[in-house]
């Protein structure tokens, strides 16, 4: 496994700031996915998804990470919140390294986004009915994806990433293990 982590779950769940976090604690580089499109693209998200909509931006979200997946190594990845939607995308964040799911209940991500126009998703009206539904049938998706899942709610920024590199030097080691062969 490469040495990277990388952050999934929904907007509002801490990836940013748990990312950078991540970063400093282990001397890591900090790549969000989202930022690096913008970018790249000279734009923002929410212009991408008006001007070529949504399947246009999914597309572009996969061909970076089938990009960082080859070269990068000792990274934190905050992912877009739909980034994991795609099967294809979730093979290729588990070959990036170990993919950490920070779930978030709807009254949080209410609670962190309450006013922020940035977000396609979060337009409109019944945003909180929207936000739950979306968390029903993504959180599955995450949880398939990640190798952990880390409960963020009422939790400081400190307790997600010592939970997040207790869990990270175990799977390291499993790994080096694995890659040493198994004695009988």
């Amino acid at each position: 496994m490469k040495e990277n982590i990388i952050l999934i779950g929904y907007m509002g769940s801490g990836k940013t700031t748990v990312g950078q976090a991540l970063a400093d604690k282990l001397s890591y580089q900090f790549l969000d996915t989202d930022a690096y499109i913008e970018e790249e693209q000279n734009t923002t998200i929410s212009h991408i998804f008006e001007e070529y909509g949504e399947e246009y931006f999914r597309n572009i979200e996969t061909k970076t990470i089938e990009n960082m997946e080859i070269n990068i190594n000792h990274n934190i990845v905050s992912t877009g919140g739909g980034l994991p939607l795609r099967e294809c995308n979730g093979a290729i964040l588990k070959k990036m390294g170990f993919v950490v799911f920070l779930s978030v209940k709807k009254e949080t991500v209410l609670k962190r986004l309450e006013g922020d126009t940035q977000r396609p998703l979060l337009q409109g009206n019944h945003v909180e009915q929207n936000v739950e539904e979306m968390l029903n049938f993504r959180n599955p998706i995450y949880e398939y994806t990640a190798h952990i899942k880390v409960e963020v709610d009422n939790k400081t920024v400190e307790e997600i990433t010592e939970e997040i590199c207790r869990n990270y030097q175990i799977m390291i080691k499993q790994d080096e293990k694995n890659e040493g062969g198994v004695e009988e």
